[in-house]
């Protein structure tokens, strides 16, 4: 892994080498001013005052370069449009190529001036954020808040560059013929320059779209800094893509979906029909995430070798799952019931399907395939209820019973037989790199909490810590050790911030509640209301195809509007209000309460779970971006632990009646989102 220093230097524009922040020189002052203060020799405040000035000087440095190049392509932009006057009024048809190209061309030097201001905006996050991981202060915050509002900040020209994309629409709105129409020649709709601004713009003022919003929930990671692909590694990614071994990764992402969701409108009817309690659905339906709690961390150490071979056990294991879950029923077994669900659960390689997307698909299209992969999910939870309403049919061949309690696990067993077929036929395995050549691939904006308060009361905290203490994906001094992916569960927790922990946090309630509304869906609904099969499966299906809509309206509105820790906060509210307002507190209880409460719940879980994903790969060590026991990881383990606590719930609230069932089940979800708020309260200003 090459350290951000190293790679500050090499992806610099040459030319404008002397104009760059010197992250070099700020890191050794930094760490200077550690061994001065365990020396004794040097005052805090003295510390945090000289940092400041050095920081302003870097700066500034960037800004007045920023504001000269900006006056040059605004004087070659004038002259540009001085030729285009004179062209309307006589135009000549030589010059129009000339013109196009002179637009062109400062498009290019737009675009160099933009990766220049993004790579300094990066650098000056990183000095930052090292130097509160090595102080132990949250000097962060009170820097950018106070500069970004003063109104002689130059920090301010560093994010206001954006004035520059005024000057998109020229490349396109002034390079067609002043000839008739009749003569036009055909041109592009669009230069590829265009799109490249554009896409420098959106990094820098963190403009998103619907795919975007969509990839953020795949929790893939991206490369850490910007840089003009080299032809040789794009050559490479071209190379190593398949787009029949993806499409059979998102084919495996939607069955397993659909694996998950297709027996929960029946599975209380199937533990009764067996002998057993309705609420043992809770067990039913959690057993499988108990199993792919493990799963998960095979399978992820598994894609470090290969992926094939996980993918056929996978299919194998869950073909065998499926059988026994419809077995279960001529064997009158719970025990066989439960054994199927386990090895469902056994089967689940959603990491496989992350990584592969991660290593193997090329960073022009990544983010379209993390979106394919999040919309793959979707459809299977949606799919899986509404397979379940149709399924409604009872008949016996030989001495196999089919009905609405087996079905589900026949026509699974069948669709994982097909798939393994169609993947021994069709996959291609490819060469994977040792885990120590790969590149981090995204910017480590690991922070930790910061505090409300000002700049003295925060002079009040810890100044030094301990060198045990120190992220150091980030230096140039650091053992290739320090720098490795992580494999180990130890080596994991050591880098969990209070940041990290506290969005880990939001994902396992968010989980957790989900999880409670559809799992116990069935039970409430015939409790209450007499609900059939068919119409908890309407519900669930319904709940499943808000997903795409609601994530269209955020990614491509309402995120450009506000910042993502604003749309977290609010969420989580939302959240809370849903599992307030779905209580049984009036008598009776109405399907209105019930299935606008329950919407409330999960569209604001949904769309809390975009942001939580996208701050937590920001907050997140850089470390934590590959190997065995990556963010991924950590994410869908927090996230499976959820979904098995919340179905252990279930099962344990029915010794209390089914009428207290909804109640006992809501409170702990309660609890877990107001914890939530309280945590989010206090680390909100380290979420940028």
């Amino acid at each position: 892994m090459v350290a951000f220093g190293k790679k500050l230097k090499e992806r610099s524009i040459q030319e404008w080498q002397g104009y760059y922040i010197n992250y070099k020189l700020m890191k050794k002052k930094v760490n200077q001013y550690g061994r001065q203060l365990q020396g004794g020799n040097l005052e805090r405040r003295q510390v945090l005052k000289d940092f400041s000035k050095m920081l302003d000087n870097q700066i500034e440095k960037v800004a007045l370069f920023m504001l000269e190049q900006q006056g040059i392509l605004a004087s070659r932009l004038q002259r540009l449009r001085e030729s285009h006057d004179a062209l309307q009024e006589e135009p000549e048809i030589s010059h129009i190529a000339y013109l196009k190209e002179g637009y062109r061309a400062v498009g290019q030097d737009l675009l160099k001036l933009l990766f220049f201001v993004e790579m300094n905006a990066i650098g000056v996050r990183k000095i930052l954020k090292k130097f509160d991981k090595r102080f132990g202060y949250r000097f962060t915050n009170y820097y950018v808040k106070t500069r970004a509002n003063h109104p002689y900040s130059e920090l301010q020209q560093v994010y206001k560059h954006v004035v520059m994309s005024r000057n998109l629409h020229e490349l396109q709105n002034n390079q067609g013929s002043y000839l008739s129409i009749y003569d036009q020649p055909v041109l592009p709709l669009q230069d590829p320059v265009v799109d490249s601004i554009k896409a420098a713009v959106d990094r820098l003022t963190h403009s998103t779209n619907f795919l975007n919003f969509m990839a953020q929930h795949a929790f893939i990671m991206q490369q850490e800094l910007p840089s003009p692909q080299d032809e040789e590694e794009a050559v490479e990614e071209d190379r190593r893509y398949h787009f029949m071994s993806l499409l059979l990764n998102l084919v495996n992402t939607f069955l397993y979906m659909v694996n998950t969701y297709i027996i929960v409108p029946t599975a209380d009817d199937y533990s009764m029909s067996l002998g057993a309690a309705a609420t043992v659905c809770g067990v039913v339906i959690g057993a499988m995430a108990v199993a792919q709690l493990f799963s998960s961390v095979y399978f992820s150490a598994w894609s470090n070798k290969s992926y094939f071979k996980p993918l056929i056990f996978s299919s194998i294991v869950l073909f065998i799952g499926n059988l026994l879950y419809a077995l279960a029923f001529d064997f009158n077994s719970i025990a066989v019931l439960l054994i199927g669900r386990l090895f469902c659960g056994l089967g689940s390689a959603r990491a496989v399907n992350r990584r592969y997307i991660s290593d193997c698909v090329p960073l022009k299209i990544r983010m379209q395939a993390s979106a394919g992969f999040v919309s793959a999910s979707a459809l299977g939870m949606a799919c899986g209820p509404a397979l379940a309403g149709l399924l409604q049919t009872r008949f016996k061949i030989y001495k196999l019973t089919f009905n609405q309690n087996t079905l589900p696990g026949w026509v699974m067993a069948v669709a994982w037989l097909m798939y393994l077929v169609w993947l021994a036929i069709s996959f291609r395995e490819l060469a994977l790199e040792p885990e120590e050549s790969h590149s981090t691939s995204k910017d480590s904006n690991n922070s930790e909490a910061v505090q409300d308060g000002n700049l003295e009361s925060g002079i009040k905290q810890p100044l030094l810590i301990t060198s045990e203490e120190i992220d150091e994906d980030d230096s140039e001094e650091a053992s290739e050790e320090s720098r490795a992916p992580v494999n180990s569960i130890g080596a994991a927790y050591r880098l969990l911030t209070p940041s990290v922990k506290v969005q880990l946090l939001i994902y396992f309630m968010l989980k957790y509640a989900m999880e409670i509304l559809l799992s116990e869906s069935s039970v409430i609904t015939t409790y209450y209301f007499g609900w059939s099969t068919s119409s908890v499966a309407i519900f669930l299906a319904c709940l499943g195809l808000t997903v795409l809509p609601v994530n269209i309206v955020i990614g491509s509105y309402i995120s450009n509007m506000f910042e993502d820790r604003q749309i977290l906060l609010v969420s989580e509210i939302m959240v809370c209000v849903g599992i307030l307002f779905s209580f049984n507190v009036l008598v009776p209880y109405t399907v209105p309460q019930y299935v606008c409460s329950g919407l409330i719940m999960f569209v604001s879980a949904e769309v809390l779970e975009g942001v939580n994903l996208s701050l937590l790969s920001r907050v997140m060590s850089s470390r934590l971006s590959r190997g065995t026991y990556n963010g991924g990881l950590l994410s869908t383990e927090a996230g499976t632990i959820a979904r098995v606590i919340a179905d252990v719930t279930i099962t344990v609230a029915g010794y209390f009646g089914r009428d207290m069932l909804l109640n006992v089940t809501l409170l702990p979800s309660l609890v877990t989102c107001v914890v939530s708020i309280v945590a989010t309260c206090f680390t909100y200003n380290s979420l940028y």
